[in-house]
This record gives structure tokens, sequence and C-alpha cells, in this order.
């Protein structure tokens, strides 16, 4: 993992896109370890955040995507989902609606709520919305709080 992790880092922005792509989609990648490195190697921190948002946003509409053609037996075999976790999360994304798409940026449930979207078939548009919010505001955080630690470092040395 650190081989790849390394790699989508020698490839600055188009790498920062790959690594959140693969973390909003079911595939399990810390897209903010490679968020962090760049941010350390002094790529352009609102450049990375911009890249970071589209590619997870698009990576949970994968997730949207796998979930509408509705076969079940393929999301339990591709994702490697128990029957009991998805009901879980279709149960939740039917109490919610489209809002749950807030919570698509928290490891492992958000796949979860990105599936059960598309599997429900919530409207695509306020999906990719709600998504696209919930994902925006975890990359914010990441990028204020590595810079707040970069220039309280810089004040010490």
């Amino acid at each position: 993992m650190d081989f790849i992790v390394n790699l989508l880092v020698d490839w600055g922005l188009p790498g920062m896109f790959i690594a959140a792509f693969l973390a909003g989609s079911f595939i399990p990648f810390s897209s903010e370890a490679v968020m962090i490195t760049l941010i350390a190697a002094g790529v352009d921190p609102w450049g990375l955040f911009i890249w970071a948002s589209i590619g997870n946003t698009l990576g949970g509409m994968f997730n949207y995507g796998v979930g509408h053609m509705g076969n079940e037996d393929w999301i339990y075999k591709l994702l490697k989902l128990p029957p009991k976790k998805l009901n879980k999360g279709i149960q939740q994304v039917k109490r919610y609606g489209v809002w749950a798409g807030l919570l698509s940026w928290i490891p492992i449930l958000g796949s979860v709520i990105t599936v059960a979207m598309g599997y429900l078939r919530l409207n695509i548009y306020y999906s990719l919305l709600s998504m696209g919010v919930g994902k925006t505001i975890r990359y914010y955080i990441v990028m204020a709080f590595m810079m707040g630690l970069m220039d309280s470092m810089s004040d010490f040395f």
C-alpha cells in the first residue's frame, strides 16, 4: 500500500484525484494520507482540495451506480458487504433520504450509504449534491488542519 501512496504522491494533483476516487468508492484507501503528504511537499493546498473533493464525490457516484444496478448478489460479492449491513444501510437511507449523503465521507459506512442511495434510486442530482457537500467539507477540514499545522511549525522554527 505504501508503494501505491508514494506513486500517487509523485503524480501530484492527478494522483490526488485518483486517491480520492478510490477512497470514495468501495475500495479501502486513505486519500487523506496522500493529501497530507502532498501539502507537506508544497503542492497547492487549494488545488488538492478541489481535486480531492471532485474525485471523492465521483467515487461515491460510482458506488451509487453499482447500487442503481440493483443486483444484490453482485453488490455482496463486489463490495464484500454482508446482506445485513446493506439492509441496515438501506433502512438508514430510507429514513434520511438524500440527506444521508452528507455522511458519505465516513469510511466504510459511506460506501454502504452511497450504494444504498443508488439501490433506492434516490434523485441522482440531489444525491450528487449531498455527497459532494459532505465530502467537500471533510477535505476542507483536512486541508485547513494541515495548513494550520504547517503555519504553527513555521512559527516554531
